[in-house]
């Protein structure tokens, strides 16, 4: 049996994959340039095929380029050969993933592919080999090597691929000025989705709900105030508009400081510099705007197209939430 060197051997194979990576920002031509447009004019879909390993890749990258802007399928070339080329429709484009470039089983399909669209692209290390000179356009990427010790298994030439699936993606998402509200749409669910389409009113607390108290009320009432919402935060008003807020912080200055509770009033020790945030905003912008500024508590302004008045944010809520 061999000696066992895990460490030593995964240490490599990193090294060796991120050597191959780094090549690919040689091999990115003006012919990658040429893909981007093409795809950027297709009318219809993407769609992606591969065998085996690339098969992998290529359905990755498809579900990448979905959720990113570009519409976008995989279909098993086997699966195309019994029914599925029927889905292929003329507006639409192939892109097809072949490392040697001589896969038996897309070689069969490729008449039947031209037939159901001119618009075929192909990913392969041989300029040569038939499945590249099948595409309008070829990019070939090669890895010197594999990482694989047997120079067998894809290792190198996966990854390569798949980094480049995400180069062309995320050139497409630039291209298209595809946003975070673009990205919510399709990404409703989960962490992600909540992140990215939950609002600040969705976890605020607002209007009458909300402590507030008048800047001539007195420390100790302002108090019991906070007690009763229970948030440890209270808003500070001066003719109805927000002009303090009062946190745990604050209280713990002033009994530090020996301040009389019943003699003081809330708006000579409130702070008046506070950060805030409008209600129609996202919920994770909250969160960015506390860290920034490294403070808990966030005023919520209502929008111009609400009625309601002010509300607070806290930072406990959005970790409730999931938000953070």
């Amino acid at each position: 049996m061999k000696e066992k060197n895990f460490i030593n051997t995964a240490i490599q194979v990193i090294k060796t994959e991120a050597d191959a990576v780094m090549s690919l920002t040689d091999q990115i031509l003006p012919d990658f340039e040429n893909l981007c447009e093409s795809i950027l004019d297709t009318k219809g879909k993407l769609i992606l095929m591969g065998i085996g390993k690339s098969g992998h890749i290529a359905q990755k990258i498809s579900a990448t380029l979905s959720s990113t802007g570009t519409s976008s399928f995989f279909i098993h070339p086997t699966e195309a050969a019994h029914g599925d080329l029927g889905m292929i429709s003329k507006s639409d484009s192939i892109l097809i993933l072949s490392n040697s470039g001589e896969t038996k089983e897309i070689i069969e399909i490729l008449p039947s592919l031209k037939r159901a669209t001119s618009n075929i692209f192909t990913l392969t290390n041989n300029n040569q080999s038939t499945i590249a000179k099948a595409g309008k356009i070829n990019l070939r990427i090669n890895a010197d090597e594999e990482a694989c010790p047997l120079d067998l298994a894809p290792t190198s030439s996966t990854t390569i691929a798949l980094v480049f699936g995400d180069a062309l993606a995320i050139a497409l998402l630039n291209a298209r000025g595809f946003s975070k509200d673009d990205f919510a749409r399709s990404h409703p669910a989960g962490q992600l989705g909540k992140k990215l389409t939950t609002l600040v009113k969705d976890l605020a607390v607002m209007d009458k709900k909300a402590p507030m108290v008048d800047q001539n009320t007195s420390l100790k009432d302002a108090l019991i105030k906070i007690t009763e919402k229970k948030l440890g935060v209270t808003l500070v008003l001066n003719n109805e508009k927000v002009v303090g807020i009062f946190t745990d912080g604050d209280l713990r200055r002033c009994l530090n400081n020996e301040i009389q509770l019943n003699e003081t009033l809330i708006g000579d020790v409130m702070t008046s510099e506070f950060k805030g945030i409008a209600s129609d905003a996202l919920a994770i912008d909250a969160a960015e705007i506390m860290e920034k500024n490294k403070v808990f508590t966030l005023v919520v302004h209502p929008s111009s197209s609400e009625n309601s008045k002010y509300g607070i944010i806290t930072m406990h809520q959005l970790l409730e939430a999931g938000i953070v």
